[in-house]
């Protein structure tokens, strides 16, 4: 069975959803899940976790996500981005100068409103699917994290930058704001994820190269192993025994003081990825109990 990261460098135009299926397709892999979506007209990378390494996704779903982007200000859409209808704006553009000032006031944790286009939960229903039947509904503020925000380029009315964003954060939503600050609205026009984590986007491949109708060989050695995917969590070795008992769901009695009581770590017996598993307890009662396991060839 096939299992690791793959990363893929999506092309603009289609959804992540149609990458995870055309990749499924091409490498008749079954367990094919992303980690993050991208919006259709977005590029860049898209990381997908195939058979055994579909469980990692929950470790690796917090991870920042680092973007460039590009906005138009002037001009607000319903979308927050290039595909939808105009709403306002201002012939009024800022200056150079007040756009890199007001970029720096978005880095920290900020509040930001999920904008109506995205699949948010409002009383259990998807606010796109209230946007698309034209229903306005007041959504709460939520914390997302900038870790840092760098302008790159402003040739008026275009503005480009890349951010380094923790997790639920919405880069048009983002570019929204920035425009709203600068009092003449702005919409985001491209979006290209850059990485996800520790994982680049220079170690992508193209759809074409999943679907070489040579064959899929040649994209084994690209594939991210398991025991690499979590290169964040501090790593635990044990022996054969003792991952065994770890694979059978049983604690291991665990009595270093290394790492923490409720610290998450990848446990490894030789180069293979046992489990993922949490220290519990204190003292002479210290134990290391599985939260995740994996299969082992």
């Amino acid at each position: 069975m096939i299992s690791g990261l793959l990363l893929i460098d999506k092309p603009a135009g289609i959804t992540s959803f149609a990458v995870v299926r055309r990749v499924r397709k091409a490498l008749q892999v079954k367990k094919v899940g992303h980690l993050g979506t991208l919006d259709p007209f977005a590029t860049g990378l898209l990381p997908l976790a195939l058979g055994e390494a579909t469980k990692l996704t929950q470790f690796l779903l917090d991870e920042p996500k680092t973007y460039l982007a590009t906005l138009k200000l002037g001009v607000e859409t319903d979308t927050q981005d290039l595909t939808g209808s105009i709403t306002g704006g201002s012939d009024h553009l800022p200056s150079s100068e007040e756009v890199y000032r007001a970029a720096c006031s978005f880095v920290g944790e900020i509040d930001q409103v999920p904008p109506m286009y995205s699949a948010v939960h409002h009383q259990g229903e998807r606010l796109y699917k209230l946007a698309r039947r034209g229903e306005k509904v007041a959504v709460a503020p939520r914390k997302v994290m900038i870790h840092r925000l760098a302008i790159k380029d402003v040739a008026l009315p275009l503005v480009t930058f890349e951010v380094e964003c923790g997790k639920g954060t919405y880069v048009r939503t983002l570019a929204h704001d920035l425009g709203r600050s600068l009092g003449c609205g702005a919409h985001l026009v491209a979006l290209a994820r850059l990485a996800v984590g520790p994982f680049s986007i220079k170690k992508a491949v193209t759809l074409d190269e999943v679907e070489n109708p040579a064959g899929p060989e040649h994209l084994y050695r690209r594939l991210i192993p398991l025991g690499r995917c979590l290169p964040g969590l501090k790593a635990v070795r044990v022996d054969r025994g003792e991952a065994r008992r770890l694979a059978e769901g049983q604690p291991l009695p665990w009595p270093d003081t290394d790492p923490l009581e409720g610290e998450k770590v990848r446990v490894v017996a030789g180069d293979a990825l046992v489990a993922v598993a949490t220290v519990r307890g204190q003292g002479a009662g210290q134990v290391l109990a599985p939260v995740r396991v994996f299969q082992r060839k």
